[in-house]
């Protein structure tokens, strides 16, 4: 699990890094430098909270948990700072936040009857929650540096924690090509999260970009033939309504 972490991390610094020098992009001003530490801070904690709940809690508690909260503190941050957004936005960020309950969730096969992992699982909500208010505040123009940093400081993070820890982070050579994949498409999205709190709105993208499960449940379906339940085709189906309602509000 580190080792995956860890990869993905040194490339997604690496992608962001060839990118901010590919565009032109500006330095940082010093007020992204303390915004970038604290996002890094924030998301480094978040996913290590995460992981060890997964690892010794319910992914049925501890994957909800996170998500609603992950999405939950900055769009509550994004009305404090932004405004509250129309009716029909609103409606769709609740129905959103059932959504992702809904596709988080796993089964109770009665085997895992240890800890539940909640102290892990809020952890890792405010974490991931706190990183998303803090990169919402990088200036306008300001991206692919800012998230360089961002992953530098959490694989240094990281590095210390398996160092201090002595825990296993050697992956099979052969994974290393989906690793990097893994690196790519996080900066991705972490990019594509910035421009659009810069485009937008921090409660609405917040919220959008908390549905990631709809798209891991559809994946897993269409490649691995996994069966959807009947908790997950509703939440399918609820998240499809939020993204309908928070266009429509949005344009408005």
């Amino acid at each position: 699990m580190f080792g995956v972490v860890l990869v993905s991390q040194v490339v997604g610094m690496t992608i962001a890094l060839v990118i901010a020098i590919a565009i032109g992009e500006t330095a940082m001003l010093p007020q992204d430098v303390l915004w970038s530490i604290l996002a890094a801070i924030g998301g480094g904690i978040g996913i290590t909270a995460l992981y060890q709940g997964l690892a010794v809690g319910r992914m049925g508690i501890v994957a909800p948990i996170t998500g609603v909260m992950a999405a939950l503190i900055p769009a509550a941050a994004g009305m404090i700072l932004e405004g509250i957004p129309s009716a029909l936005v609103l409606v769709g960020i609740a129905l959103a936040v059932m959504a992702v309950v809904l596709v988080s969730r796993v089964p109770n096969d009665g085997i895992h009857d240890g800890p539940s992992g909640l102290r892990f699982a809020l952890l890792a909500g405010l974490g991931l929650g706190a990183f998303s208010v803090f990169v919402a505040q990088i200036s306008h123009g300001h991206a692919f540096w800012p998230l360089a940093l961002i992953r530098g400081i959490e694989g240094v993070m990281l590095a210390g924690l398996i160092v201090v820890t002595r825990s296993p982070w050697r992956a099979p050579r052969r994974l290393l090509p989906a690793m990097a994949a893994v690196g790519a498409l996080d900066m991705a999205g972490n990019g594509f999260f910035i421009l659009a709190v810069q485009a937008g709105s921090l409660a609405v993208a917040a919220v959008l970009s908390s549905l990631y499960p709809v798209t891991t449940v559809i994946l897993a379906t269409v490649f691995l033939g996994e069966r959807v339940t009947r908790s997950h085709a509703v939440g399918i189906g609820l998240a499809a309504a939020a993204i309908a309602c928070i266009a429509l509000g949005s344009a408005g």
